[in-house]
């Protein structure tokens, strides 16, 4: 589906398209691709020495083995653009291999990081884009019409900001799963939108920031209040998932500040403290 967007979206902007490497296009794509003068190819091959861009829109696992695959084929000065979900070191791995592999050949990796639902925001979805030449890439997404920030020099810097997103954005989503659910099951949904328009007009950062800094000497306090409303959602016949990992974090901050109080007043310090008493990593 991204592929399919971003090659009509280039398509319309009069770019060329040089071909398509996909193992089982459906009618609408094969037809596109006709249409523009190009064919479907079932793996990457000598064609791919016409593209001066290649762009890869594929499942993050198989992201470094395509591009392994594609690298022999790739003519000099080639712009590799990928659009995959992958590890943030995969992408990094595949920049060194970019430089040490091309023989003779510059081959510019740029990693791309998509921040959004392509289903819904198409080819104006935003981007985050990093590498030697985000620059160029960057111009070259920009006339599609969305949001393109280049956010690092290093492939792999985009997708560890939208990993890092993803922490947020889909840990708020469960919850927000959970609150909406138990608040549909007690009568109470759309008075909660109100309850919660506080939230709604603090800016992210401040509030994001406000949290962490307080988490600490609050926690054992918030841990109860958790608890109650993991307890509320019981008796409303639902089995809570997320909120128990959220308990858990409260009640592990809250032993931890009792061994190690928290002294500091700062988010900084609230940051550094957590990052070593709660979240190190356990042998």
């Amino acid at each position: 589906m991204v592929g399919a967007c971003y090659m009509q979206a280039f398509l319309e902007q009069g770019h060329s398209l040089v071909g398509l490497c996909e193992l089982q296009p459906n009618a609408a794509v094969a037809d596109a691709v006709q249409a523009a003068g190009a064919q479907v190819h079932a793996a990457p091959g000598a064609w791919l020495a016409e593209a001066d861009v290649v762009v890869s829109a594929v499942f993050g696992t198989v992201a470094r083995s395509l591009f392994e695959a594609c690298l022999p084929h790739l003519r000099d000065g080639v712009v590799y653009v990928d659009m995959t979900t992958a590890d943030p070191q995969e992408m990094r791995e595949c920049g060194e291999l970019a430089r040490r592999v091309a023989q003779g050949r510059a081959v510019h990796f740029v990693d791309v990081a998509i921040t959004g639902a392509v289903n819904l925001g198409g080819s104006k979805t935003p981007l985050l884009v990093a590498g030697g030449k985000a620059g160029f890439v960057q111009e070259l997404f920009l006339p599609l019409g969305g949001s393109v920030r280049v956010v690092g020099g290093q492939p792999g810097d985009a997708a560890a900001l939208k990993l890092l997103r993803s922490i947020y954005t889909k840990g708020a989503e469960a919850l927000a799963v959970e609150c909406l659910v138990t608040a549909q099951q007690m009568g109470l949904r759309e008075q909660l939108h109100a309850v919660l328009q506080d939230i709604d007009e603090t800016p992210l950062r401040t509030l994001m920031e406000s949290m962490v800094r307080t988490h600490i000497p609050h926690s054992a306090r918030r841990r109860n209040e958790v608890a109650e409303a993991r307890q509320q959602m019981a008796r409303n016949g639902l089995a809570p998932i997320a909120l128990t990992a959220v308990e858990a974090l409260f009640a592990d901050t809250a032993r931890a500040h009792a061994a190690q109080p928290f002294t500091g007043t700062s988010t900084d310090e609230a940051i550094d403290w957590l990052g070593r008493h709660v979240l190190a990593s356990r042998p």
